[in-house]
């Protein structure tokens, strides 16, 4: 594998953390508010609480989202997550090692749903993206950017 020139620090990928109260159907409400205004959800994951459920989204228009959520009272922050494009899961120990050499912690970790040509990804927060993207640049992994994940 090829390196290639990381773009993610440039036009990181927007990662949003909603927080829903922990009540049925309130995660239905969240994607079916996304899907329906053509806002496509690419990656996710829930942290469940006693109280609350925090919803870990990446989706196709931050932007779109963004003014949904805000327009919907769906409490979030935002933040920047490391995008790494893999051609399947056996290529997550070489992610993996290329972050333990790099001496990077790793916050946390989980996969996109589905990517063009059959590639997956990874959505990573980890201690410090610039230097985490770098390490596995080095290692032939594609840092994504937000345009990358953009329909």
């Amino acid at each position: 594998m090829a390196a290639q020139i990381s773009t993610s620090s440039a036009n990181p990928v927007k990662q949003f953390s909603v927080f829903c109260e922990n009540r049925v159907g309130r995660l239905f409400d969240l994607t079916a508010l996304l899907k329906d205004n053509d806002v496509h959800v690419v990656a996710m994951t829930v942290l469940d609480t006693t109280d609350s459920a925090i919803v870990r989204v990446i989706v196709d228009d931050p932007d779109k989202a963004r003014e949904l959520m805000v327009n919907n009272d769906f409490p979030y922050t935002e933040c920047d997550v490391l995008a790494v494009e893999i051609t399947d899961e056996s290529e997550l120990k070489g992610v993996l090692a290329a972050l333990y050499e790099a001496e990077i912690n790793v916050h946390y970790v989980y996969s996109f749903i589905k990517r063009p040509e059959g590639k997956s990804a990874l959505a990573i927060n980890a201690e410090d993206p610039d230097v985490a993207a770098q390490a596995l640049t080095q290692r032939g992994f594609r840092a994504l950017s937000q345009s990358d994940i953009a329909r």
